[in-house]
């Protein structure tokens, strides 16, 4: 089981900074466009990942975050997955090249018709709608979304 956080950086444009996944090779998020973040190190917190993965992609320091929810990811493929998620509307710095994919501003009207994993949609319109902090578990069979549940209840 391993834990990462993930990040979706918003600015005053109606932007969200994605990193579209077309540089690593065997990358299960290959040409699919997430937020950036990545696995803990020894001794971090989710906020100590959230900053150093963020600033190790991007380039920029965050000034402004909200801890938005825990994802877990089950799947009959990879191993168990606690995804610690954040949106984020401060920071400072300027973007640099990530070895990862390339880093976008794309405008949040384009973010539901790219190429994403199907549970991200659903992650993606709780925070949307500015839902309270939530627990939401992702079961997937291969790269198909099997099952949903929301705080408990599935969807």
């Amino acid at each position: 089981m391993r834990n990462t956080t993930l990040c979706y950086i918003q600015n005053d444009r109606g932007q969200t900074l994605l990193l579209h996944r077309v540089k690593k090779e065997n990358d299960l998020n290959k040409d699919k466009w997430i937020g950036v973040g990545g696995g803990f190190e020894d001794k971090e917190s989710p906020e100590d990942c959230l900053l150093r993965e963020v600033y190790e992609e991007t380039g920029l320091t965050l000034t402004s975050y909200r801890y938005r929810g825990i994802v877990t990811f089950v799947s009959d493929t990879w191993e168990t997955e606690y995804m610690h998620l954040f949106t984020a509307d401060g920071y400072e710095g300027e973007l640099i090249d990530c070895n990862e994919g390339t880093l976008e501003w794309v405008d949040n009207t384009r973010i539901p018709d790219l190429p994403a994993w199907e549970g991200d949609r659903i992650f993606l319109r709780l925070i949307a709608e500015d839902a309270p902090f939530f627990s939401l578990k992702l079961e997937y069979r291969g790269e198909a979304l099997a099952a949903a549940v929301l705080n408990g209840k599935p969807l």
